[in-house]
């Protein structure tokens, strides 16, 4: 392949140059070589490309539409080559990053403000969406899924985990009471939102088995800061993910409720586009993720039995 770049290079000076003599100075080697390549490459093609006379240097067709060709491949291998040295120095360039909304504003934000501290070159642009976006035909460098991932050709690459949770305030559990069962909701206020339950039934861990209750959400939201507010506030209790409420139970605003019937956790992957390398700058943004990771959990059950989709 090595070779077939080199004749390429030396066909492409002999056309710009208009001549043998002027490429071989171009190229730094001696006009008996670039001859040599040229004919060379015309043998193996089976077809004329130049037509020489003593005066000039003129293209055929046939030429002319493998110069077009050429020139594609040389720059684009110099341009993947300039890209890889640039790979062994500091990030560089834009970042698009597609993230759920919760997640984004509690932790891929903060993380964004620290990976711009450390790596000034580059510029990122931040999506907040639950759908899951095409990464390909929206541009996307790395996105953050959480649950199982579907066969969708995607690179994944793990992060960690989350689970369901159930949360209330200290204030409303000390008004109606702590539930020891999953039974015992009936007769709560409760929360829920878009992409972290069912505003129907929500899912239980009992005994090797997932089984579902039936629920009547008091408030329902597609907004997951909404909902999460409205528990801080005593509203009720609340179905939401683990890293969606990891700060606001570390400092006593949310006591979480039911932990022995959590279902199993949930994968969380960054995952990126088959079609594209993995960048120095997706690298870097990928490694800071997974130094944070452990702040996104609550203290994890043991995993175990079957997990889904989810987002938020």
């Amino acid at each position: 392949m090595s070779d077939r770049f080199e004749v390429m290079r030396a066909f492409i000076a002999v056309c710009d140059a208009q001549g043998f003599s002027a490429a071989a100075r171009k190229l730094d080697l001696s006009p008996s070589v670039i001859t040599r390549l040229v004919a060379g490459l015309e043998i193996r093609l089976g077809v004329r490309l130049l037509q020489r006379t003593t005066r000039s240097v003129r293209l055929t067709d046939a030429g002319a539409r493998f110069l077009e060709r050429a020139r594609r491949i040389v720059a684009e291998v110099e341009e993947a080559e300039l890209s890889a040295q640039a790979e062994r120095g500091e990030p560089t360039g834009r970042l698009v990053i597609a993230v759920p909304v919760v997640f984004g504003r509690l932790h891929a934000t903060p993380l964004v403000t620290r990976f711009l501290e450390l790596y000034p070159k580059v510029s990122i642009e931040l999506q907040l969406a639950n759908h899951y976006v095409s990464l390909i035909e929206e541009g996307v460098d790395v996105a953050i899924r959480v649950g199982d991932l579907a066969d969708s050709g995607l690179i994944a690459h793990g992060l960690g985990q989350t689970r369901r949770t159930l949360v209330a305030s200290p204030a409303y559990l000390a008004k109606h009471g702590v539930p020891h069962r999953p039974g015992d909701l009936d007769g709560h206020r409760l929360i829920a939102f878009s992409g972290a339950a069912s505003r129907r039934e929500w899912s239980f861990w009992s005994d090797g088995k997932v089984s579902s209750v039936p629920v009547a959400p008091q408030f329902f939201s597609n907004s997951g800061e909404a909902a999460i507010d409205h528990a801080i506030a005593g509203g009720g209790i609340a179905s939401a993910l683990s890293y969606q409420v990891v700060e606001a139970c570390r400092a006593g605003r949310l006591t979480e409720v039911l932990r022995d019937f959590a279902p199993p956790p949930l994968p969380i992957h960054a995952v990126f586009p088959t079609s594209r390398l993995l960048s120095r700058k997706v690298r870097a943004f990928i490694d800071l993720m997974e130094q944070a990771s452990p702040a996104w959990q609550l203290d994890e059950r043991p995993a175990g039995g079957p997990s889904t989709q989810a987002d938020g």
